[in-house]
């Protein structure tokens, strides 16, 4: 039996990776699908005193659990899910591995100013609450501590190094309009992961949320493929 682990990002929810999960479970509903919220996010969004092995030993736990059904794991992880969906990869047997916007490396200053330019241009024009950026991360900007952008920080530090332990076959996706996290990290990223079969796409249009974006149908056949076996180039779509 194959098993998905999906892991979302910080400060963030299941929601940021459903819409690519209720894709494959429509694709292979025979697969069993886990998609944790990670301690202290999801609605409630309380991270003060959470450390960052907590989110570690939790995704470890699921992952676990995934394992006691399936002989056959997929992790898949969104932006810090990615940085710990390369940790399980790199510490436990994973059979294929989904990178996501994966945090090695974050915020894009260029593409980050042309977004803080079109806010402004909004906020003058009345329009604020009706840009997608702003109504995505307003929240995330007033509760979130700085404790648990640091314990972030941590986690990227802690687990970069092991991503040269990882084998299993790797396909890393990464928007050109992301203002987070910037292309440099899918290309670290595919530089220091030494699988035999590894695939980079860049999603032209799509800015941090990649499965929210316009072009998730082609990712998303992409992820598919690649989740079975098919050959992907490695080619923006």
């Amino acid at each position: 039996m194959i098993g998905c682990l999906c892991i979302h990002g910080f400060t963030g929810a299941p929601y940021e990776v459903e819409p690519l999960a209720d894709y494959l479970k429509s694709r292979h509903p025979d697969w069993v699908f886990r998609i944790p919220t990670l301690p202290g996010h999801g609605e409630t969004l309380s991270l003060r005193g959470v450390k960052f092995k907590e989110w570690i030993a939790y995704a470890e736990r699921e992952y676990m659990e995934l394992a006691e059904q399936c002989d056959t794991i997929y992790v898949i992880g969104f932006s810090m899910g990615g940085l710990i969906a390369g940790y399980l990869a790199a510490n436990y047997k994973v059979d294929r591995l989904i990178l996501l916007s994966a945090a090695a490396y974050y915020l894009n200053p260029k593409q980050m100013a042309a977004e803080l330019r079109e806010m402004a241009r909004d906020l003058i024009n009345g329009t604020l609450e009706e840009n997608e950026l702003f109504s995505r991360y307003k929240r995330k900007i007033t509760e979130t501590p700085l404790s648990a952008a640091l314990q972030f920080r941590k986690l990227v530090a802690f687990i970069r190094p092991q991503l040269s332990l990882i084998e299993a076959p790797t396909f890393i996706a990464q928007g050109e309009s992301d203002g987070l996290v910037p292309p440099k990290s899918a290309e670290f990223l595919y530089q220091s992961i030494p699988a035999e079969h590894k695939k980079l796409a860049y999603i032209k249009e799509s800015a941090h949320h990649i499965c929210h974006c316009r072009e998730k149908g082609a990712l998303f056949s992409q992820v598919d493929d690649f989740l079975e076996g098919i050959p992907v180039l490695p080619e923006s779509c």
